[in-house]
């Protein structure tokens, strides 16, 4: 995995007020913490900050900050951001030994279309939209890619099932599901639709049935 650049300022001021002058400069505050040394309070420039984040590898970009001219490698271990504007408003940096195992969320896609599903009026669901796994810095993978090809509605695609890189431990559960086959709304109201049907005519037969019994017995005690 290569590593995206990123110059960070240090010496900033920090409290709200200082944070909201910062964000109006267009920087945005943060903290680098990890490995034993002391966190240190630093800004970067919101637009490079976005173009780390937006490579294939996405939140798990390898960063190479650089710090006052001193080089450290790290990841994003948290973004805040504005509840309607969405922008970054705080990022926190986490220090990564890149021999050292951490744990990373790694996105889930699936390729492929669920045919056999869909000929049973069917609909692939995806239950798990990103996997925990515990990997080396240089070793996370940009996804794990899920095929749906062969699924049918008796199938259901869990983390178990997964092939991963032997570099990668995966930490979710085996038996967690990732992908299900469920019947489509529309098929689940005929479904109803028949059920209710069914029971109505064979109550229609009961009471049919009881009436002509009734005729029967009346007709033998003349």
């Amino acid at each position: 995995m290569s590593q995206y650049k990123l110059t960070l300022t240090t010496g900033r001021s920090t409290g709200s007020r200082a944070a909201r002058r910062q964000r109006t400069d267009k920087l945005v505050p943060g903290v680098v913490y990890g490995l034993g040394s002391d966190p240190l309070s630093v800004s970067v420039d919101g637009a490079d900050l976005r173009r780390a984040l937006t490579t294939d590898a996405g939140l798990n970009a390898l960063l190479d900050l650089d710090v006052d001219g001193a080089h450290e490698m790290a990841v994003v271990k948290d973004l805040q951001r504005h509840p309607v504007r969405r922008e970054v408003t705080h990022v926190d940096f986490l220090r990564v030994d890149p021999n050292a195992r951490i744990e990373v969320e790694v996105p889930i896609h699936t390729v492929g279309e669920a045919e056999k599903v869909t000929q049973e009026e069917g609909i692939a669901v995806l239950r798990l939209t990103s996997l925990l796994v515990s990997v080396k810095p240089t070793e996370i993978p940009d996804e794990v890619v899920v095929d749906i090809s062969d699924m049918t509605m008796d199938s259901t695609i869990t983390v178990g099932d997964l092939d991963l890189p032997g570099s990668v431990d995966i930490v979710t559960p085996a038996d967690e599901a990732i992908v299900s086959a469920e019947l489509t709304r529309a098929a689940l109201v005929e479904e109803v639709l028949e059920e209710t049907e069914g029971e109505e005519g064979e109550a229609a037969e009961g009471e049919a049935s009881s009436e002509g019994g009734d005729d029967s017995e009346s007709s033998d005690g003349s």
